[in-house]
């Protein structure tokens, strides 16, 4: 039976949650914040997906360190989202979000000690 891969999973389907997302603020014509998420959202899981097939731990440690930059860059277009008054806003995003930053964070930690 193989292993879960829990910082995986979450990142894909966060991934898949922000293309709705997007295309939610693509209908109301907010097309520059939509392809802004679009691209840091979907990139955190396109890191952590590519890590997975990493040449060396230095390499595993620095694709997820591309990913925690990504989730930090999301986690602004979110902000943005949520303190403006015409644009949507959606609280399971940046709950993910916060899920994903801090498994990111413990496998960074746990890597280096190992390191």
């Amino acid at each position: 039976m193989e292993k879960r891969n829990e910082i995986l999973e979450l990142s894909i389907q966060f991934s898949l949650d922000i293309i709705v997302f997007a295309e939610q603020l693509e209908s109301m014509r907010k097309y520059v914040i939509a392809n802004q998420l679009l691209k840091s959202g979907t990139s955190i899981g396109a890191n952590i997906f590519e890590a997975q097939s990493s040449e060396s731990r230095a390499d595993f440690i620095h694709k997820l360190k591309i990913a925690d930059k990504e989730v930090k860059e999301t986690e602004y277009w979110l902000i943005l989202c949520e303190k403006s008054e015409n644009y949507p806003f959606n609280e399971n995003l940046k709950l993910t979000l916060l899920s994903i930053q801090k498994l990111l964070s413990k496998i960074i930690s746990s890597s280096k000690k190992n390191y």
